[in-house]
C-alpha cells in the first residue's frame, strides 16, 4: 500500500475516529486517572483520605496532620496493597503527589456536620466539598490556566481516621495526577509550569475499551494505537491558539516523519499497513496549558472505529489476530514515485491521521 493511500485511508476514516475518540480525551482523558472529578477513590485508612474533582458545634483541638499551605508539596509511599506511609511534605521540583492549592478547616463550615462525633464524610460528601471548596480556591491559585481534560486533576485530602478521631478538620485542596489505578503519580514542578496535555510516551501502547477509555497497555496486549512521538506544538505556534487546519497541516508532515524513524524508514512504514494518526488541542485546552499532542499508529476499522493491534510495530505485530497483509502492487515499466511526504501530499490525496493528546 502506498503512502498516497495510506493517506486516503486515513483521511476517509479520520472524522469518525476523532469522534470515537473525543470523548475518552475528554477524560485523555486518558482513562488514565481514575479517580476524576467524578469519580473519587477511597484511601488506605492509614493515610490521608484523598478525593478528587475536575450551626457550627465546638471541635476538639487537636494537631492538624500537617501544616502544609498553598504551594506545598506532599508526597507518600504507597504499597502493594494501597495502604499509605511516610506521608510528608517535599520540594515541588523533586519527586511528589500532590500540589497544595488551598487550606480548608470544616470545623468552621456552618453546621454541625463536622462536630466533634461526626464521622468523616462519605465519597459522595467528599465530592460535593471538593466542588465547593476546592475548584474555585485552585482556578484562583493557578491563575486561571487549567485545563481540566488535561493531565491534572483538582483533587482534596482530608485526615486520616486517627486525626480525624482527635479532631482535626483540616482539608487540603490541590492538584494531582493519577494513573489507570486511582493512585496518585509522582510528579515534578509545580502545574503552574507544566505543559498540561495528556499524552503517552514513543513507544507505548494505547487500548480504548468498549466505554471509549483509553490506557497504557503492555504492546503484547490488545490495543488500538502505538505511539510514535510527542510534538509539542507551542514550539511552532508561539503567538497563540492555532486553528485545527494549521495544526492538521503542521503535524502530517511531522507525524509522518516520526512514523518514518520509528519504523526505519517509509518502506517499512507501508508494510506495516498501519495508518499515521494524530489528534488536535482545542482553544480552551490550549489557554488552560495543554500544547502537546502524540503522533500514532493505527489500524482504522471502517470509517469509525479500530482495529486490534497486538505486538509492536517495530516487529513482529498483528492485525485482528492476523499478520499485516501488505497489498500487492501491479508492477510497471516506468513506476511512478512515491510522493515525498515532506513536500505534502498531493491534491488528490489530502491530510491524513491524528492521535489523542
Amino acid at each position: 500500500m502506498s503512502l498516497t493511500r495510506t493517506w486516503r485511508t486515513s483521511l476517509a476514516v479520520r472524522t469518525g475516529l476523532v469522534g470515537a475518540l473525543a470523548s475518552a480525551v475528554c477524560l485523555t482523558s486518558f482513562g488514565y486517572a481514575a479517580q476524576r472529578e467524578d469519580d473519587p477513590a477511597p484511601a488506605a485508612a492509614s493515610g490521608p483520605t484523598t478525593t478528587e474533582e475536575h450551626g457550627t458545634t465546638k471541635k476538639k483541638e487537636a494537631t492538624p496532620f500537617t501544616d502544609a499551605a498553598a504551594g506545598s508539596c506532599l508526597s507518600w509511599d504507597v504499597a502493594e496493597d494501597g495502604s499509605v506511609s511516610n506521608f510528608a511534605q517535599a520540594p515541588c521540583e523533586g519527586d511528589h503527589r500532590f500540589e497544595v492549592s488551598a487550606r480548608q478547616d470544616l470545623g468552621t463550615y456552618p453546621s454541625s456536620e463536622f462536630g466533634d462525633a461526626a464521622a468523616p464524610p462519605d465519597l459522595t460528601r467528599q465530592a460535593q466539598l471538593r466542588s465547593e471548596l476546592c475548584y474555585n480556591p485552585t482556578l484562583r491559585y493557578l491563575d486561571g490556566r487549567f485545563d481540566p481534560s488535561g493531565r491534572y486533576s483538582i483533587a482534596s485530602i482530608l485526615p486520616p481516621a486517627e486525626a480525624w478521631a482527635a479532631g482535626d478538620r483540616t482539608m487540603l485542596c490541590g492538584l494531582q495526577s493519577t494513573d489507570a489505578a486511582g493512585t496518585p503519580e509522582v510528579t515534578h514542578g509545580t502545574v503552574g509550569s507544566q505543559d498540561q496535555a495528556r499524552v503517552t510516551q514513543p513507544g507505548q501502547c494505547v487500548s480504548v475499551n468498549a466505554s471509549n477509555s483509553l490506557g497504557v497497555v503492555d504492546c503484547g496486549e490488545d490495543h488500538q494505537l502505538e505511539t510514535t512521538s510527542v510534538v509539542n506544538l507551542l514550539e511552532t505556534f508561539p503567538e497563540g491558539v492555532p486553528s485545527v487546519e494549521d495544526q492538521d497541516k503542521h503535524l502530517r508532515e511531522v507525524c509522518t516523519k516520526a512514523a518514518e524513524d520509528y519504523l526505519g524508514g517509509p518502506e517499512n512504514l507501508e508494510k506495516t499497513t498501519l495508518q499515521i494518526y494524530w489528534g488536535s488541542i482545542p482553544s480552551e485546552s490550549w489557554i488552560g496549558g495543554s500544547h502537546s499532542v502524540n503522533c500514532s499508529l493505527i489500524s482504522a476499522h471502517g470509517e469509525s472505529g479500530f482495529n486490534s493491534l497486538r505486538g509492536s510495530a517495530t516487529g513482529e505485530f498483528t492485525i485482528n489476530g492476523a499478520p499485516p497483509a501488505p497489498e500487492e502492487q501491479p508492477e510497471a515499466a516506468n513506476p511512478a514515485p512515491a510522493p515525498d511526504p515532506a513536500a505534502g501530499a498531493p491534491a488528490a490525496a489530502p491530510a491524513a491521521e491524528g492521535t489523542p493528546q
